[in-house]
């Protein structure tokens, strides 16, 4: 189910059918996709509870943009990451010739946007989901991300 031709496919019907949210459970995996009011796609990582033993692409629990206080993630700097809650390219700014939404050194909440993964020609918003300053960018901007991958770390 999390294989790229079959969320394609689940995409398209979501489009083609006018849906705003699908929760599918096969094999153990459940996945849910939302739509917004401007079109985009959000992949929303499961529960853990709901999550198979073996991680796999698309129902791993630590991938979770809003990670444990014994998340280790392995970063020797300590703090919480956020996560890529799929795979994309990564984009620090809006645009091009925009600033960055976030830099190393800045408050964010768990409201503010700090970067934009297009997936599927979707852009999607990612939050920090939780409070603090950015300690470090962990990727570089327009470089290729995976499901799970640590973004930033926040202090």
């Amino acid at each position: 189910m999390t294989d790229l031709k079959a969320l394609r496919q689940i995409v398209k019907m979501m489009v083609d059918n006018g849906l705003t949210e699908v929760d599918l459970e096969a094999d153990g995996e459940k996945i849910k996709l939302k739509r917004g009011p401007g079109g985009e796609i959000q992949y929303v990582t499961p529960t853990p509870s709901a999550a198979p033993v073996a991680p796999s692409p698309g129902a791993a629990p630590a991938a979770s943009a809003a990670p444990t206080d014994d998340d280790d993630a392995g970063d020797a700097g300590g703090g919480e990451t956020v996560d890529s809650p799929m795979v994309g390219t990564f984009y620090a700014a809006p645009s091009p010739d925009a600033d960055n939404f976030v830099s190393v050194g800045d408050r964010v909440s768990p409201d503010t946007v700090v970067c934009i993964i297009e997936a599927m020609k979707v852009m999607n918003e990612i939050k920090a989901e939780t409070a603090g300053t950015i300690a470090e960018v962990l990727i570089d901007n327009g470089q290729p991300v995976e499901f799970g991958q640590p973004l930033f770390r926040i202090q």
